[in-house]
């Protein structure tokens, strides 16, 4: 009766055993998964910069809005970054909005600076106000 109890306890802990992930240790692989979380980010910055830069390509030669190739694109940034490059594209969002309401009121802006007067298009300000 006791091996039987024995048993069962050794199978049900290795049935329930969790894998434990094994943390890289040393200066070295701690300076490798810094660089390669770096890249990651500065990759998908680079993409959600392309992203809205096609959009507002698409704006001005008049293409569909809301098209399905835009909606699969945005949804494969959205699932390879999660919610944080929802997060960004919203703060993208809002400063090109304060931007537009500072231009309106007539306030100067450090993107109108940055650009001077000649030459700002919808692509110049994404490229300006998106640092990626």
């Amino acid at each position: 009766m006791l091996e039987l109890l024995a048993l069962t306890a050794v199978i049900y802990l290795f049935i329930n055993r969790k894998k434990r992930v094994r943390k890289a240790r040393g200066i070295d692989a701690e300076f490798r998964e810094l660089v390669e979380s770096t890249y990651y980010s500065d990759a998908m910055a680079a993409e959600i910069k392309g992203f809205l830069l096609s959009v507002v390509a698409d704006d001005r030669d008049g293409a569909e809005k809301f098209s399905d190739a835009r909606l699969a694109q945005a949804q494969s940034i959205l699932d390879r970054a999660g919610p944080g490059a929802f997060y960004w594209m919203t703060e993208i969002a809002t400063q090109l909005a304060v931007l537009s309401a500072a231009k309106i009121n007539g306030m100067g802006t450090n993107v109108e600076a940055e650009l001077g007067s000649v030459g700002i298009t919808p692509d110049s300000v994404v490229r300006v106000v998106v640092k990626g």
